[in-house]
């Protein structure tokens, strides 16, 4: 037993601490890795939220700067009220005046 002892003691000793010390290497080699990975990523989006909140807020200003408001929108649809009346109001006089004509020619 004493071969068998030390033949364990030599493969435990030669292979399998290195090995072990390799896994340990390449796990905390990956980690290192990750974790500048994430990091990397977090400064990334970082930087396009701020570019988009940026871009938002120079939308908004053109819009802003654009788009008519509510009192000329007002303005507007009262003009266009009253020429609409306006036509509707001419339309009613030819209207009576061709029922006159008709009533004139079948009378």
């Amino acid at each position: 037993m004493s071969f068998l002892q030390n033949d364990l003691v030599w493969w435990i000793t030669a292979i399998e601490v290195p090995v072990l010390a390799g896994l340990f290497g390449l796990i905390w080699h990956v980690r290192q890795d990750s974790e500048t990975a994430c990091d990397d990523l977090q400064t990334q989006m970082e930087r396009r939220c701020e570019q988009l909140r940026e871009a938002l807020s120079a939308f908004k200003l053109e819009v802003a700067k654009t788009y008519a408001s509510q009192t000329d929108l007002r303005d507007l649809e009262g003009r266009l009220v009253s020429h609409l009346l306006r036509i509707e109001s001419k339309l009613d006089a030819t209207a009576l005046k061709a029922e006159a004509a008709r009533a004139k020619i079948s009378t």
